[in-house]
């Protein structure tokens, strides 16, 4: 029996091959994988980071830096640093 793959999709994300990329470019650059500083607290930052950056804009309407937000008394404030704990340690972000 012959089993079939589908193809993907267009403009859907090969989570697969972004991994093995981002590991290549930290082992490349002597980036630890783990750890402070490691990739896998940068990527959980960056993730964490970017969710909530479009649940604020969801919430208010309109994206960073869009002038839809100038003046309208809802607006964005600037960020604070929190660490969240995480399974592979805490990791320090920035909440707007």
């Amino acid at each position: 029996m012959t089993d079939t793959i589908e193809p993907r999709p267009p403009g859907r994300l090969d989570q697969q091959q972004l991994a093995q990329q981002l590991v290549e470019a930290a082992r490349a650059e002597g980036v630890e994988l783990v750890g402070p500083g490691g990739l896998l607290t940068g990527s959980t930052k960056t993730v964490l980071e970017t969710a909530l950056e479009a649940e604020m804009s969801e919430h208010l309407g309109y994206d960073r830096h869009d002038l839809a937000g100038r003046d309208g008394g809802n607006s964005r404030n600037g960020t604070r640093t929190k660490t969240v704990l995480t399974e592979i340690g805490p990791v320090q972000i920035e909440v707007p």
